[in-house]
C-alpha cells in the first residue's frame, strides 16, 4: 500500500472521529430539556450534562496531550473510545433509575456519565485536530482539512437533534430513558470505531515529550494566550446559541404558566392531599384551559391539553410553589419534535459553512475568516434579540406519533439565531490555525491547552443560564453571546498578531 493511500486512510479515520464527537456532545442540549421538565428545575441546574461534559476538558486537556506524546495518536484514540463507551453506559443506566423516588440520584449518575463521556470527547479532540492539521501539511491546507472534518461533524449534530426531537416528542412527559435509542446508536458507533481503528495502520509523526514546564513557554506567546481565551469564549457561542434557542422554544408560554400558577394556588388553598381529589380537580380545570385555548390560535389543541394536564398532575404531586413557576422564563411551548427539526437548522447551517470553509480554506486567511464571521455573528444575534415577535414564519415539523408534517409559526428572530451556525462553523479551525502559528516545539502542548479551554463551554453556559434565570428572560441571556463574539473580533484584528516565533 502506498504512503498516499495510508495517509488517506488516516484522514478518513480522523474525520469519522470528528463526526462521533459532535453526535455524543450534542446529546447534552436535548437532554437538558428532558432534565428541566422531569425535575421542574432552573436553567442553571438543567445544564448539568453540559457542565459535566465540558468541565472534563479542564481536567483532561493536558493529560490527553501527554497520552499522545507517550502512546501516539492511534493508541490514544483507542483509550478515548473505551472511556466513551463507559460514559455512555453510565448515562443509559441513569435513565433506568426511578426519578420519582430519587431524582437526585438520577441526576448524579447522569452527571458522572456525562463527565466520563466528556473525558472521551477531550481525548478524541486532542487526536483529531492536530492530526488533521499535520496530515493536511499545516497552514491554510491544514485548516482546509479541519474544515472538511467539520462538515461531517455538523452532519452528525444535525442527525442528533432530529433523532432526539423524535424521541422526546412531548417535552413535558419526556424522561432520560426516552433517549436510550440515541445512546445505543452512540454506543454502537464507538464500538465499531474502536474495532476499525484497532485494525487500521496509521503512520504517525514523531512526538516530542510533553512536559508541563512547556506550558509556560507556550503561554509566553501573546497571540497564543489570547487565542486560548478565544477558544474559551467561542464555545459559549457554538453551544450556547442552539442550547438556549431550544430551551426558549420548549418552555411554557405565558398562558400555560398562568394556568400552572392558578392551579397551584387553588390546590394549596384547598389543601388537596389525595391523588384522586387532585386529578378530579385537574379535570374540572379543563374548562378553564379550553377557554384559554379558544382565545389563542393553537393548531394542536388536543395535544396541548394533554401536555397541560400531564404537567399539572406532576406539579400537584411535587412540592413546587406558584412563586417558583412565576420565576421561570417564558417560552413558546412548541412540541419538542418540531423544535428538534428547527434547532437542527443551526447545525445544518454549520454544515454549509464548513463546506464553504473547506473550499476556500487555502485561499482566505484565518484572520480574514474570523473578522468576517464574528462581525456577522454580532449582527445576527442582535437582530434576533430585537426583531419584532409578531413577525412569524411558518416552519414545517413532524408529528412523530402520527408520522405527519405539521406547521408551526415561529418568530422571525429565531431564524436569525439559527443562521449564526453558518459563521461559527469555521471559527474553531481558524482560531486554532492562528493561535499555533510560530509556536514550533510548543505546538503539541498548545493542543492540550486548547482542549483545556473547551471547558469555557461549561462556564459560559452557566453564565448564560444564570442570566436567563435572573432576568426571567431567555432572549436577554443572548447578550452573553454578543460579548463572546465581540472578543473574537478583537482577537482577529489585534490579538492574533504574532510577536515572536520559535525555531
Amino acid at each position: 500500500m502506498s504512503q498516499e493511500k495510508k495517509q488517506w486512510g488516516a484522514i478518513i479515520i480522523m474525520i469519522a472521529l470528528f463526526a462521533m464527537i459532535a453526535f455524543v456532545t450534542n446529546l447534552c442540549t436535548p437532554m437538558a430539556t428532558i432534565i428541566q421538565n422531569q425535575g421542574e428545575i432552573s436553567n442553571v441546574l438543567a445544564q448539568i450534562g453540559n457542565y459535566g461534559n465540558f468541565v472534563a476538558y479542564l481536567i483532561m486537556g493536558i493529560p490527553a496531550g501527554m497520552l499522545i506524546s507517550k502512546y501516539g495518536y492511534k493508541k490514544t484514540a483507542l483509550i478515548g473510545l473505551f472511556v466513551g463507551i463507559v460514559g455512555i453506559l453510565i448515562q443509559w443506566y441513569s435513565g433506568q433509575l426511578n426519578a420519582q423516588e430519587n431524582l437526585g440520584l438520577v441526576f448524579g449518575v447522569y452527571l458522572i456519565g456525562a463527565f466520563i463521556a466528556g473525558l472521551c470527547m477531550c481525548i478524541l479532540n486532542c487526536v483529531v485536530n492536530p492530526m488533521l492539521n499535520i496530515l493536511g501539511g499545516g497552514g491554510n491546507k491544514g485548516n482546509q482539512l479541519i474544515q472538511i472534518g467539520g462538515v461531517f461533524n455538523s452532519t452528525a449534530a444535525v442527525a442528533c437533534y432530529i433523532l432526539m426531537g423524535a424521541l422526546i416528542a412531548d417535552a413535558t412527559k419526556a424522561k432520560i430513558s426516552d433517549a436510550t435509542p440515541a445512546l445505543m446508536i452512540a454506543l454502537a458507533i464507538f464500538v465499531v470505531a474502536f474495532i476499525v481503528i484497532l485494525m487500521t495502520k496509521i503512520e504517525e509523526p514523531k512526538q516530542a515529550p510533553v512536559k508541563l514546564d512547556l506550558i509556560k513557554g507556550a503561554m509566553s506567546h501573546r497571540h497564543f494566550a489570547l487565542g486560548a481565551l478565544a477558544i474559551f469564549l467561542y464555545m459559549g457561542i457554538e453551544v450556547g446559541v442552539p442550547n438556549f434557542v431550544q430551551q426558549y422554544l420548549t418552555a411554557d408560554t405565558k398562558e400555560i404558566k398562568t394556568q400552572k400558577i392558578q392551579i397551584l394556588k387553588d390546590y394549596e388553598a384547598q389543601k388537596l392531599s389525595a391523588n384522586e381529589a387532585a386529578y378530579s380537580y385537574v379535570a374540572t380545570t379543563n374548562k378553564n384551559i379550553d377557554q384559554i385555548l379558544a382565545s389563542n390560535d393553537f393548531s394542536e389543541k388536543q395535544d396541548l391539553e394533554k401536555q397541560i394536564n400531564a404537567t399539572m398532575k406532576k406539579l400537584i404531586n411535587k412540592d413546587i410553589t406558584s412563586e417558583y413557576i412565576e420565576g421561570k422564563a417564558e417560552g413558546l411551548s412548541i412540541p419538542a419534535g418540531t423544535v428538534g427539526m428547527l434547532v437542527a437548522v443551526y447545525w445544518f447551517m454549520m454544515l454549509i459553512g464548513r463546506f464553504v470553509g473547506a473550499s476556500i480554506g487555502n485561499k482566505v486567511s484565518s484572520r480574514a475568516m474570523i473578522t468576517t464571521v464574528s462581525s456577522l455573528t454580532i449582527i445576527l444575534v442582535l437582530f434576533g434579540m430585537f426583531a419584532p415577535t409578531d413577525v412569524l414564519v411558518s416552519f414545517p415539523g413532524v408529528n412523530w406519533a402520527k408520522l405527519e408534517v405539521i406547521y408551526q409559526d415561529i418568530p422571525l428572530g429565531i431564524f436569525s439565531f439559527l443562521l449564526v451556525g453558518l459563521f461559527t462553523s469555521v471559527m474553531w479551525g481558524a482560531i486554532f490555525n492562528m493561535a499555533v502559528e510560530g509556536l514550533g516545539k510548543y505546538t503539541a502542548i498548545a493542543s492540550g491547552i486548547f482542549m483545556t479551554m473547551v471547558c469555557g463551554c461549561a462556564v459560559m453556559m452557566f453564565i448564560q443560564a444564570s442570566v436567563a434565570d435572573f432576568t426571567v428572560n431567555y432572549i436577554t441571556s443572548f447578550w452573553v453571546v454578543v460579548f463572546c463574539a465581540a472578543y473574537l473580533l478583537f482577537y482577529a484584528l489585534v490579538g492574533s498578531r504574532v510577536t515572536k516565533r520559535e525555531e
